[in-house]
C-alpha cells in the first residue's frame, strides 16, 4: 500500500483535503489483474464492481476477480467491452463491439440486439438518464431510450459526416447531451438538435459530466470546458497540462471533480483548486475510467492496473508532509485551532492552516518539551531541563518567563503541567514531587507530604475542584489540602498509572500498565469483559463529543464506546482498532503528558512513534455504509449445487458447506461474518472472519441458512442473506418406515413377553402338579399304610383290653397305651390333613373355607369373627389355594389364641391384577422384636413367610401394641389362577379324584 503525496499540508478532515490524504491502492498482474486498458467501470447494487476491459468483463469483491469472457461465458461476445451503466432496477448494461447489447440480471444474460433496428451496425455509447433509465446511441438505430423494457426513438441518427457519437448524458432540465469523435457537442431536447461547438478547446468530446443548474462539464482532446448554461468555459489546470487529453470525469460526494487523462489523474475541489495525484512520484499513467462507489471509494482504471483511491479514516502528518520529526510527544490544541506540539527531538511547534512554525523563545528550540498547557493566549509548558515556561504569545510575537529550582521549582525536569481553573499551575517532576503556583508563590509536596510517589506521570484538575496526580506508586487525589492515595487494593489494574482523563460525564479514567480503570463509589473499577488490547499499557486518553473513549497504547490506537466500559460487558460493536490502513503510519502510542487531546471542534488528535494523526469522529459516523453480504456457493461432500434451484441434499451427504462473501469495498480484509441455521441454532454464530460455515451429520428435514456481515467499522448490515434447502432422508430415515419399524418392535417385544410368560406359567404348573401329585401319594401312602396299621392294631388292642377281667392289674396300663395310640392317630390324621387339606375345601371357595375355621376351633363365641368376600370369586390353582388356605389359616388361628381380640376379620378380595388375602384384629398386637425375627420355639410367622415365597406371594404383617395386627397375602393373577387349558383341567380333575378316594376312605375306617 501506497500513500499519494502532494506538495502542500492540508489540515483537518474537510471535503477540501489534499489528496495527499487519500490512501492509494493498486491491482495489477500480479494480483489477479488480467491487464490490458480499461474501458469502463461500475458498481451495482449487490455490491460487486464491473470493470470493462479489452479482455472481457471482470467482476471484483475488492479482493479477488472472476474474469468472464466468451470462452467460460458463451453468452458474451468475443472482444473487449467497451462500456457499463447500470439502470434503475439494478441490471447491468455491457456494450461490446458491433451491435451487441447485453444486460445482466439475476445470473442470466440477457442480448438485447433484437429489440434494436434490423440492420442496426454499431452502438456507439451508452449513458444513464437522471431517471436510471438507459440511454444509447446506434448507428443505424439513432438515440434511444430504453423505458419499459422496450427502446423508445428519441432521434433518428443525423445524417451528417463524421457525427459519430461516442459520449451521452441527460442535462438537468432533460435535454439529452452528445458529444461527438469529429463534430463537437450537442443538446437534444423538444425542438430539436442544437450545436454547442463555440468555444470547446477540441471538437472530440470524450466525456460529459452534467450537474444542477443546467451545468455540463466537457472533457476533450485539448483540455476541459464547462457550460454554465449560458456560455462555454475553459477550466484551468497547471499550465503544462493545460491542453491535457481527458478521457473521463466524474463528481464525487463531496462534490470534487475527478479528471482522468492521459497525463494522470486529478481533482478539482470546491474552490476550485486542482491536485494531481501521483503514483509513485510519476504523474504520467493513462486513466481512462473513473468511478465513485457506494463507499465513496474512487476507483482509476488504467492501461496497467485497476487503481483505488480511498478516504482515510485519519489525516497524518508526518516528514513527509513537512514535519519536524515522525516521532511527536505532548500536543495541545488552543481556541483558536493552532495545535502545539513538542517532537522527541525536541523544540516546541505550532500548526495551523498547513503552515507550521517552530519557537525559538526562551531556548525552547534546544530542550525537549515534554507537556503543554494553557489558556487563551498564553502556554504552560514543561521541558526536559529548563523548568517550567510560561509563554504568551500575539499573532507572530512570544514573550515568556520561566521558572526553576531556583524560584523555588521542586525540579527542572517538568513531565506534567496542568492549568487549574482559577488559573494557578500545578507541576509534577520527574523525581522531585509536584510544585502548586499561585500569586507568583511555588509550594512544593513529596512523597512526604502524602503524594505516593516523587514522579509524577499525569496530572488532572476535575469539575469539582479535585486534583488528580498520577505516578508509578498509585494515584492520589488533593483536596482541602490532604492527599488520599488509592493503590491496588483500591482497584486499581496497576499501581504504575500513565495518564488520566475526566469524561464529558464527570468519570475519572485512569490508563495503566496493566489496562483501563474508573473512578466510582470511592475506588476504582477495571471493565470485566474487555478485549485483549484493553490490558495493554494505557499511554494516553481522550474522549469524544460522541461519548467514545479514544485511546492509545504501546501497540494500538482503540475507540471504546465509554457506557459499555463501565458495563464491564465490551463487544465487538462498541471496540474499534485502527491501523496503517486507516491512515496511521503507526499504532505506537508515546509515553508523554497529554499525548492524546480533542481540539474545540470535536476532532481527536494523537501523538504517535510515526506522525501526528487527526480523526473527525462525526466524519466516520457519517461514513462507512454496511458491507452487503451474498451466499455464493453451497457444497456437500465436494459437490456443488445451483443455487438458483431447489436444494435437495441426500442424508448420505455428510459435510454440507456454506461460502459466503461480504462487499466492503473500502477494506474487505476486515469484514466479518455471523451465521445461523434454522432448526439447528437459535442464536447467531460468533464473528468470523472466513467466509466459509460447515456442517456435519444434519439429520433429514427443511434447513434456512442466514448470514450476516460488517464492515470495517463494525456496523452490521441489518439485511440477512437466506438459503433455503432440504436433507432428504434415506429408506430408514422415513417417517413410514420409523412407524413400521417402532410397531415392529413393539409388537417383537409383546410376543417375547407373552411367551415368557406363557413359559413362566407352564414351569409354575408344572411344580404345582408335582407337589401336588407328590403330596397326595404321600397322603394315599401315609392313609393305607401307617393309620391302617395304627387302626388295625387299636382295634385289636381295644378288643383284647374289653376281654381282660375286671381286676386285672395291667389293665390301667393297658388302657395307657391305648390311649397314647389315639393319640398318635389323630396326630397322624391331622398330618394327612395338612397334606390333603386341598380336598377337605375343594368344594368350598376360600372365604367359605376361612367362615368354618372358628366352628373347627370350637372357640368362645364372644369373639367377633367374620369374613368379607369382594370381587367376582375364580378357583386358584390347587396347590395356591391350599398355601393361601394354611397362611390364612394360621393368621386367623394365631388371632384366636394370641391376640385377646374382640374382633377379627377376614377379607378376601378377587382384585383385576392379583388375589388379596387380609386377617386383622383388634387384639394386643405383637412386639415389634417378635415381628422381625419370630417368637423362640415357634414357627408360625416363619412358616407364613415360607409359604408365601414358594408361590410367589407378597406377605405383610403390621401390628402396633395395644391396637391390633393386621396380615396381607397379596398373589399375582397370573400366578394365582390357573390359565384355560386342557391339562389345568386334567389336573383338577386328579385333585377331585383325590378328593373322593379320601372321602371313601375315610368312610372305611369309620
Amino acid at each position: 500500500m501506497l500513500v499519494v503525496c502532494f506538495a502542500h499540508i492540508a489540515y483537518g478532515l474537510d471535503p477540501n483535503r489534499s489528496i495527499s490524504q487519500y490512501i492509494y491502492d493498486e491491482w495489477g498482474t500480479d494480483k489477479g489483474f488480467p491487464g490490458g486498458p480499461i474501458h469502463a467501470i461500475t458498481q451495482t447494487p449487490d455490491g460487486y464492481l464491473w470493470v470493462a476491459t479489452a479482455k472481457g468483463l471482470l467482476r471484483f469483491d475488492g479482493l479477488s476477480f472472476r474474469f468472464l469472457q466468451h470462452s467460460n461465458t458463451p453468452e458474451l461476445p468475443s472482444g473487449p467491452i467497451l462500456g457499463l451503466a447500470v439502470d434503475s432496477e439494478g441490471g447491468l448494461w455491457i456494450r461490446s463491439q458491433g451491435a451487441n447489447l447485453l444486460r445482466y440480471s439475476n445470473g442470466q444474460f440477457e442480448n438485447l440486439a433484437g429489440k434494436l433496428m434490423d440492420g442496426e451496425a454499431g452502438i456507439t455509447a451508452i449513458g444513464k438518464a437522471k431517471n436510471d433509465e438507459i440511454l444509447a446511441v446506434g448507428l443505424m438505430s439513432g438515440t434511444l431510450r430504453y423505458s419499459g423494457a422496450k427502446f423508445l426513438t428519441l432521434a433518428q441518427p443525423v445524417r451528417l459526416p463524421n457525427f459519430l457519437v461516442i459520449s451521452l448524458a441527460e442535462g438537468s432540465q432533460g435535454q439529452v447531451w452528445m458529444g461527438t469523435r469529429d463534430v463537437g457537442l450537442y443538446a437534444l431536447n423538444q425542438t430539436g438538435l442544437a450545436s454547442f461547438a463555440n468555444g470547446l478547446p477540441d471538437r472530440k468530446i470524450n466525456c460529459l459530466l452534467t450537474g444542477s443548474d443546467n451545468e455540463l462539464w466537457i472533457g476533450t482532446d485539448n483540455g476541459v470546458a464547462r457550460w454554465n448554461g449560458s456560455e462555454m468555459t475553459g477550466i484551468t489546470l497547471d499550465p503544462s497540462l493545460s491542453h491535457v487529453q481527458v478521457l473521463t470525469m466524474i463528481r464525487d460526494r463531496d462534490a470534487n471533480i475527478w479528471l482522468g487523462t492521459t497525463s494522470g489523474l486529478f481533482r478539482i475541489n470546491t474552490r476550485g483548486e486542482v491536485s494531481a495525484a501521483a503514483k509513485s512520484g510519476s504523474v504520467q499513467r493513462v486513466v481512462s475510467s473513473l468511478f465513485e462507489d457506494r463507499e465513496g471509494n474512487i476507483w482509476a482504471g488504467t492501461s496497467e492496473a485497476l487503481e483505488r483511491m480511498r478516504d482515510s479514516v485519519f489525516v497524518t502528518h508526518s516528514v513527509a508532509e513537512g514535519m519536524p520529526s515522525d516521532n511527536h510527544g505532548p500536543i495541545y490544541v488552543d481556541a483558536q485551532n493552532r495545535a502545539w506540539f513538542g517532537p522527541a527531538t525536541g523544540g516546541l511547534y505550532s500548526f495551523k492552516d498547513g503552515r507550521i512554525e517552530q519557537v525559538t523563545t526562551a531556548g525552547l528550540a534546544e530542550d525537549v518539551v515534554y507537556s503543554i498547557t494553557g489558556s487563551g493566549d498564553e502556554l504552560w509548558i514543561g521541558r526536559q531541563r529548563g523548568g517550567l515556561t510560561h509563554l504568551r504569545y500575539h499573532d507572530d510575537s512570544y514573550t515568556a518567563e520561566t521558572y526553576t529550582e531556583k524560584q523555588g521549582l521542586a525540579q527542572n525536569s517538568v513531565f506534567a503541567v496542568q492549568r487549574s481553573r482559577d488559573g494557578t499551575v500545578w507541576a509534577g517532576t520527574l523525581s522531585g514531587g509536584v510544585s502548586h503556583f499561585i500569586n507568583g508563590k511555588l509550594t512544593s509536596y513529596t512523597s512526604d507530604q502524602g503524594l505516593p510517589s516523587n514522579t509524577v506521570a499525569a496530572l488532572l484538575e476535575t469539575s469539582d475542584g479535585t486534583m488528580w496526580v498520577a505516578t508509578p506508586n498509585g494515584v492520589s487525589s488533593f483536596v482541602s489540602d490532604h492527599w488520599q492515595p488509592f493503590r491496588s487494593k483500591d482497584g486499581l489494574p496497576s499501581e504504575r498509572v500513565n495518564c488520566l482523563l475526566e469524561d464529558s460525564s464527570g468519570v475519572v479514567w485512569v490508563g495503566t500498565d496493566a489496562g483501563l480503570a474508573y473512578f466510582s463509589n470511592g475506588r476504582f473499577t477495571s471493565p470485566a469483559k474487555v478485549p485483549q488490547a484493553l490490558h495493554d499499557q494505557i499511554l494516553g486518553l481522550t474522549n469524544d463529543k460522541n461519548g467514545a473513549l479514544w485511546i492509545t497504547s504501546a501497540t494500538h490506537v482503540l475507540r471504546v464506546d465509554r457506557d459499555a466500559a463501565m458495563r464491564g460487558d465490551i463487544n465487538e460493536g462498541d471496540f474499534h482498532e485502527y491501523g496503517l490502513a486507516d491512515g496511521l503510519k503507526s499504532t505506537e502510542g508515546v509515553k508523554r503528558f497529554r499525548s492524546v487531546t480533542t481540539d474545540s471542534l470535536g476532532q481527536v488528535w494523537l501523538s504517535l512513534n510515526s506522525g501526528l494523526s487527526i480523526v473527525d469522529p462525526g466524519r466516520l459516523a457519517r461514513s462507512s455504509p454496511p458491507a452487503l453480504v451474498h451466499i455464493t456457493g453451497i457444497t456437500a461432500d465436494g459437490t456443488s449445487w445451483n443455487l438458483g434451484d431447489k436444494i435437495s441434499i441426500p442424508s448420505s451427504r455428510k459435510r454440507i458447506s456454506f461460502n459466503f462473501a461480504g462487499l466492503s469495498l473500502t477494506t474487505p480484509e476486515r469484514i466479518k461474518f455471523r451465521y445461523k441455521l434454522d432448526s439447528l441454532e437459535s442464536a447467531w454464530s460468533e464473528p468470523v472472519s472466513a467466509g466459509e460455515a460447515i456442517y456435519s451429520n444434519l439429520g433429514p428435514g427443511h434447513y434456512q441458512f442466514h448470514v450476516i456481515a460488517s464492515n470495517s467499522e463494525g456496523i452490521w448490515n441489518s439485511s440477512e442473506e437466506t438459503i433455503a434447502f432440504e436433507i432428504t432422508p434415506a429408506i430408514w430415515q422415513t417417517w413410514w418406515f420409523r412407524i413400521v419399524s417402532l410397531t415392529t418392535l413393539v409388537l417383537a417385544v409383546l410376543a417375547f413377553y407373552r411367551l415368557r410368560l406363557h413359559q413362566l406359567t407352564k414351569q409354575l404348573n408344572l411344580r404345582f402338579e408335582e407337589r401336588l401329585a407328590e403330596r397326595t401319594l404321600i397322603a394315599q401312602d401315609l392313609h393305607d399304610t401307617l393309620l391302617q396299621g395304627f387302626l388295625s392294631a387299636t382295634m385289636q388292642l381295644d378288643v383284647a383290653v374289653d376281654n381282660l377281667p375286671a381286676d386285672f392289674p395291667s389293665t390301667p396300663r393297658f388302657e395307657k397305651v391305648l390311649n397314647l395310640m389315639r393319640q398318635v392317630i389323630d396326630e397322624g390324621r391331622n398330618a394327612l390333613r395338612g397334606l390333603r387339606s386341598a380336598n377337605t375345601i375343594d368344594s368350598l371357595k376360600l372365604e367359605d373355607a376361612f367362615a368354618r375355621i372358628k366352628q373347627e376351633l370350637g372357640t368362645m363365641d364372644q369373639v367377633g369373627y367374620r369374613v368379607i368376600a369382594e370381587g367376582l370369586p375364580r378357583p386358584p390353582h390347587a396347590i395356591v389355594r391350599d398355601e393361601v388356605y394354611r397362611i390364612g389359616r394360621e393368621a386367623v388361628v394365631n388371632a384366636f389364641r394370641h391376640s385377646q381380640a374382640k374382633e377379627i376379620e377376614v377379607g378376601v378380595a378377587y382384585l383385576g391384577s392379583h388375589l388379596r388375602v387380609a386377617v386383622h384384629d383388634n387384639g394386643c398386637g405383637i412386639d415389634p422384636a417378635i415381628l422381625q425375627s419370630g417368637r423362640d420355639g415357634h414357627w408360625g410367622l416363619s412358616g407364613m413367610r415360607e409359604r408365601a415365597e414358594r408361590i410367589g406371594a407378597h406377605l405383610k404383617v403390621r401390628s402396633k401394641i395395644g391396637v391390633g395386627t393386621e396380615v396381607e397375602l397379596t398373589i399375582p393373577n397370573n400366578v394365582a389362577f390357573p390359565a384355560k387349558s386342557s391339562r389345568l383341567a386334567r389336573l383338577f380333575k386328579t385333585a377331585n379324584w383325590f378328593k373322593t378316594a379320601d372321602e371313601t376312605k375315610g368312610k372305611e375306617d369309620g
